[in-house]
């Protein structure tokens, strides 16, 4: 059940990065081409928390970032943070995609430094506070570094530090593992918990793997096929902080199950075909 909207005085008593969506209706395209992406969407994020939105590929998350980030304007409905309505981006949104957006002519403690650079910051100011960044996601020693230098990881881990930098409320991630090896993309789980029990900003990842929302979320909201509902919010009861033993646990595979037949299209299945009475043979 979602919870009621909260006024912008109280919602700043509270922890800050809330999320109230209340009807939210997305539509994309012009003329013939238009679509429903979101339908008819609510849900409440507390301040702090880390959600995971879950579901099959086009079903609408990646364009509930977007809302959330400012990039795509609502069609309907309300979408809030700490009570003020979305109105464009902004750097207490910041967003990781999947493939790094890395400024590649810059070093890395350029591209963490980019972001308080246009906010007027004096030099040494934001010099400090991109490598201070840096320590924090274990890339001190690279600050000197170019993006091609790195590896796919490391790339990612700039990116989230470049986010970071500007103390956002919510930190936005879409799929950003999901081009890393398994066992990279495990490490940055891991780092990513690591950061967030230290920085508690409001985290919405977004992840088509049962696994990795299972493993990061305090909540995790499935969606439909599109036009994208939410369909499931789902409360993980896992306590933090979490080890990757988790994954072998009965309740983690109970949930996991649960999440698939969630997932899992309702297609109608046609009838096998009825063996013939005489041989081994199907009837005509």
């Amino acid at each position: 059940m979602t919870a009621p909207l909260q006024t912008p005085s109280a919602a700043s008593a509270a922890a800050p990065g809330r999320i109230d969506a209340s009807h939210l209706f997305i539509r994309l395209g012009e003329g013939p081409q238009a679509f429903e992406a979101v339908r008819d969407v609510s849900f409440t994020v507390p301040g702090g928390q880390l959600v995971c939105i879950l579901g099959p590929s086009g079903c609408g998350k990646s364009t509930l970032l977007g809302a959330l980030a400012g990039h795509i304007p609502v069609s309907e409905g309300a979408l809030l943070v700490d009570g003020a309505p979305i109105c464009g981006p902004h750097p207490e949104r910041g967003i990781v995609f999947q493939h790094h957006t890395l400024f590649p002519w810059k070093s890395v403690l350029e591209n963490v430094a980019f972001g308080p650079k246009m906010r007027g910051v004096p030099k040494e100011t934001r010099r400090k506070q991109a490598q201070d960044i840096l320590h924090s996601v274990g890339l001190a020693d690279f600050a000197g570094l170019y993006p091609r230098q790195l590896s796919g990881g490391m790339q990612q881990r700039v990116e989230i530090a470049r986010v970071l930098v500007n103390n956002p409320r919510l930190l936005l991630m879409d799929e950003p593992f999901g081009a890393l090896d398994a066992l990279t993309r495990m490490m940055m789980q891991e780092l990513l918990l690591e950061i967030w029990s230290r920085v508690r900003t409001t985290i919405i990842f977004v992840t088509h793997d049962i696994d990795e929302a299972l493993f990061l979320a305090d909540r995790v909201l499935v969606m439909s096929p599109r036009p994208g509902q939410i369909i499931e919010d789902i409360t993980v009861p896992f306590p933090r902080p979490r080890q990757s033993e988790i994954v072998s646990e009965p309740e983690f595979g109970r949930l996991k199950r649960h999440c698939l037949e969630l997932l899992r299209p309702s297609v109608p299945r046609e009838p096998l075909p009825r063996l013939s009475p005489i041989g081994n043979g199907l009837s005509a």
